[in-house]
């Protein structure tokens, strides 16, 4: 097992994510290649899921947005060489891990409450 880790370990860039779980509304700047020109496109949605632990070298997120009233969705992998950069827009408050009922949801069903962070004093 030690051996696993050491080489999942070594395969892993190191990358600094901003922490988002499902819920969050995030942007991934991800490298698109046409041809020999390589460009940037932003992807921006909720957060539905997150596959696999982190920290493994096979962990998936998966963000849905809505364009033009089609619900499209992405399986971005964490590790990825492609991902530019991860911006989370806001931190959405769900009570489940998985959101799949936003497929179905529409209008006012389909918002996700935002969670707001209280600054304590000392």
């Amino acid at each position: 097992m030690e051996a696993l880790k050491f080489v999942n370990d070594q395969l892993r860039p190191e990358k600094d994510y901003p922490e988002f779980k499902a819920g969050d509304n995030i942007s991934v700047y991800y490298k698109i290649v046409e041809g020999g020109k390589e460009r940037i496109q932003v992807f921006k949605g909720n957060v539905i899921q997150i596959k696999n632990e982190r920290g493994t070298n096979s962990q998936t997120f998966t963000v849905r947005k809505v364009s033009s009233g089609v619900g499209v969705e992405r399986i971005f992998p964490y590790n990825s060489p492609n991902i530019d950069k991860i911006e989370v827009n806001k931190y959405g408050r769900v009570r489940r891990a998985r959101l799949f009922y936003l497929r179905t949801a529409k209008g006012k069903k389909a918002r996700i409450k935002e969670r707001r962070f209280i600054k304590k004093d000392k």
